[in-house]
């Protein structure tokens, strides 16, 4: 049987269904994904001046710097926890490059104002160099000026004898596990719970459902249990932009093992229909590797039906494993009787595919052996994140495939650590085995009430209930929704701290009422002592030490500026934090304190990196209180757009926006503005199907404005796509400036990938 994508091509009949009219040829299956531009970029690179920089970067005993599916660690720069060769992809050796650039020059900030500097691109910022030394802007200064690091300290320390609850951090995935172990342990010391991360905006509505289903918020598969599945189905991911790793896999699973591939995404993304490999030098770089064998494209938002839907015709033909289901699993009759009663009209009006793709779809899940479920932010930034991936979650058991060998569920991390800062403890709330733990370590009772996720963090500042923050990492100015809020509300803060191996937007941007810090920390392979982190997988990797190669920089590593920083606050009782300064101490802690991690203790010694126990479910057996898997009803998602009058207009197109990442560019970092893939030269575009341009009486390239419900952008150039009819995409995070603050009331992540705007003639 062969399976072809249908695409719907009006939100008003969704049974009405034809190929995408393209008139890109950039998009239109003509072209691939990687391939030899990424053997280009790689020459280009490595055979330049600092050429000899970069490979000895890139052949440093350490984890990759990119996403949580890099490689790296005590096997090597280029290899996985396989012990595959060949294995780093051009968005590690992207984010390498920008942490080799030279320092930031030393009169830099006395010669450039406020002013200036918040006219910087995200590019431009970035590209300013390294952060080589302590930067204070005092409120009414129009320059930031060089500061030593004892007036650092001492400022900060001050700024900590504020009360616990009007005290709050925000961190992001590219420190270490030592980092982040040490930044939880120094908030809840001080009585604080306001430990937002960068996950409370990606990936918790993926912790909060697999949490409460399987006992454990991580993926169920490893890489060894990947390699064994022989269907991926893969949900709201452009992996071959920003998880090129994973593509091996894909092409292994359908080339090799020949396997089937499901996506599910509204956009057509090039890579996802074909993808060149470097690590397939032969069969794949040049003409390309096939990857899905069903594309479909649903309307943003609606997977949740697309799932129930699935659902519903594995149930009719007997495809769902019910001997599984009675033995394994708690409430498979609840979810099974919500998909029956559930009509095919309901379903298919709500996700816009027809019900003979939906039943094909079921076909290859139902009879294939063992399929991994994987998905990513498109799945996880709606409103309705956590019931998107129960569905997902609730499908997988309902066909047996998790808790065996080549089968789970997998969230695809964006940020190389961003999964070991939950395992650490970097959670607005805390949970009682960690809090019991550490109330041993400290002898005296922790706070156990929440404090804030990030959402929360920022309607708090806004409210003038914040006085100190500090930034371990991460962008939150940039990575916020309604950029116009967050800047208001860091604005309403009395210090904001910025601990940063770079410049960007945030430093610019997100300033304080009084005193806005910078502070330059070593990366990754330049701390002078080891160090870990975690992979998506759950596979614990060992950094080597490094050296950096700003000579002349006032640079101190993170775990020093943490510990340094406690000691001032907390002193040297009931814990001496200086002699955390020796990793290796940090690790000992966190081997008496994080289930799972007891391994970590003895990794100095025994060099072995690790899987962390009781995440990886090869067996039936789960870590919930009963030892069963829970499957969770999810109510169907409600879609609807506003007329042009919501937007006080009377006129225009309204439609669907996602916000997402171009192909250079990692988070809120962007290397390069345009995307070749989606044939959009430059960042200020909005990419829409052809019938919607057409139907708006629009043409292709020309320039509009597009409205939210926060913002307006002008001068934006239309591209036409291979995206679903109805949808629209553009660049985050420059159309974050767009959109309210609407979130998932589970989990609290904002929904940038159902953003209602009106476009209009400019």
């Amino acid at each position: 049987m062969s399976y072809i994508l249908l695409m719907v091509t009006t939100v008003e009949d969704p049974q009405s269904q034809a190929h995408s009219d393209n008139s890109n040829p950039k998009i239109s299956g003509k072209h691939i994904g990687g391939g030899l531009p990424v053997i280009e970029y790689w020459a280009k690179q490595t055979l330049s001046p600092k050429g000899p920089a970069l490979w000895k970067t890139l052949l440093h005993k350490s984890a990759c710097l990119s996403c949580a599916w890099g490689t790296g660690g005590q096997k090597g720069g280029f290899t996985n926890e396989a012990g595959e060769k060949l294995q780093r992809c051009m968005k590690s050796m992207e984010a390498v490059n920008a942490e080799l650039q030279p320092p930031v020059n030393p009169h830099f900030f006395e010669t450039h104002r406020i002013e200036a500097l918040q006219q910087l691109t995200s590019m431009e910022a970035d590209r300013l160099g390294r952060l080589s030394f302590p930067a204070l802007l005092k409120a009414g200064s129009a320059h930031y000026q060089r500061i030593t690091w004892e007036e650092a300290y001492t400022l900060i320390a001050q700024a900590f004898e504020h009360p616990p609850e009007r005290v709050a951090s925000y961190s992001s995935g590219r420190s270490s596990n030592e980092a982040a172990f040490l930044l939880q342990l120094m908030m809840r010391m001080h009585g604080a719970n306001n430990l937002a991360d960068c996950s409370d905006l990606c990936h918790r509505p993926s912790t909060t459902a697999l949490s409460e289903m399987f006992g454990s918020g991580t993926s169920t598969v490893s890489l060894k249990s990947l390699k064994d599945s022989d269907c991926v189905v893969l949900v709201g991911s452009n992996a071959p932009a920003n998880h090129p790793r994973l593509m091996n896999e894909l092409i292994e699973l359908r080339n090799q093992r020949n396997g089937k591939i499901i996506v599910i995404n509204p956009v057509k993304e090039v890579g996802l229909v074909k993808y060149g490999s470097p690590a397939f030098p032969v069969k794949s770089l040049l003409p390309g590797s096939a990857i899905a064998h069903l594309f479909l494209q649903p309307i943003p938002g609606s997977d949740l039906a697309l799932f129930i839907g699935i659902q519903k015709s594995l149930i009719a033909r007997d495809l769902i494993d019910r001997d599984f289901l009675v033995a394994y699993t708690e409430g498979w009759e609840a979810v099974v009787a919500q998909a029956n009663n559930t009509t095919w009209d309901v379903i298919t009006q709500t996700c816009g595919i027809h019900q003979t793709e939906i039943e094909a779809a079921a076909t290859i899940i139902g009879e294939s052996n063992k399929v991994v479920f994987a998905w990513a932010m498109g799945v996880t930034h709606q409103a309705n994140g956590t019931d998107n991936v129960c569905g997902i979650a609730n499908t997988a058991l309902l066909t047996g495939n998790v808790g065996k060998m080549g089968a789970g569920v997998m969230p695809i991390r964006g940020h190389s650590n961003v999964q070991g800062f939950g395992s650490m403890g970097v959670k607005n709330d805390i949970q009682p085995a960690l809090r019991e733990a550490l109330e041993k370590i400290v002898g005296r009772s922790l706070k156990r009430e929440p404090g804030y996720h990030a959402g929360a963090l920022i309607e708090a500042a806004e409210q003038g209930q914040v006085d100190t923050l500090l930034c371990l990492g991460g962008n939150l100015y940039a990575a916020s929704p309604n950029l116009t809020q967050a800047k208001r509300a860091l604005g309403n803060i009395e210090t904001v701290v910025y601990i940063a191996t770079k410049p960007n937007l945030g430093h610019f941007h997100g300033l304080a009422k009084t005193n806005t810090l910078i502070l330059p920390v070593l990366n990754r392979f330049e701390n002078p002592h080891r160090t870990t982190v975690e992979s998506g997988n759950n596979f614990v990797r060992l950094n080597d030490a490094g050296k950096t190669h700003l000579n002349k920089a006032d640079l101190v590593s993170e775990v020093h500026l943490l510990t340094e920083l406690a000691h001032r606050i907390h002193g040297s009782e009931p814990i001496h934090w200086r002699q955390l300064q020796d990793t290796q101490y940090v690790r000992e802690l966190i081997a008496k304190t994080i289930p799972g991690y007891e391994k970590i203790g003895q990794i100095d010694h025994t060099q072995e990196e690790f899987t962390i126990g009781g995440r990886i479910f090869t067996t039936p057996q789960f870590a919930t209180d009963s030892g069963k898997a829970k499957l969770l009803p999810t109510p169907m998602p409600s879609l609807t757009l506003p007329a042009p009058e919501a937007f006080g207009q009377t006129s225009g197109t309204v439609l669907a926006l996602i916000t997402g990442r171009s192909y250079r560019q990692h988070n809120t970092v962007v290397y390069d503005l345009g995307d070749k893939y989606r044939g959009m030269p430059h960042r200020q575009c909005i990419l829409m199907n052809i019938k919607d341009i057409e139907q708006g009486g629009f043409s292709n390239h020309q320039r509009v404005s597009v409205q939210g419900e926060a913002g307006k952008l002008d001068n934006i150039e239309i591209i036409s796509g291979d995206i679903r009819q109805g949808a629209a995409l553009m660049f985050y995070p420059e159309a974050n400036v767009l959109m309210k603050a609407v979130s998932d009331p589970k989990s609290h992540t904002p929904a940038y990938k159902r953003v209602p705007v009106l476009v209009r003639e400019a």
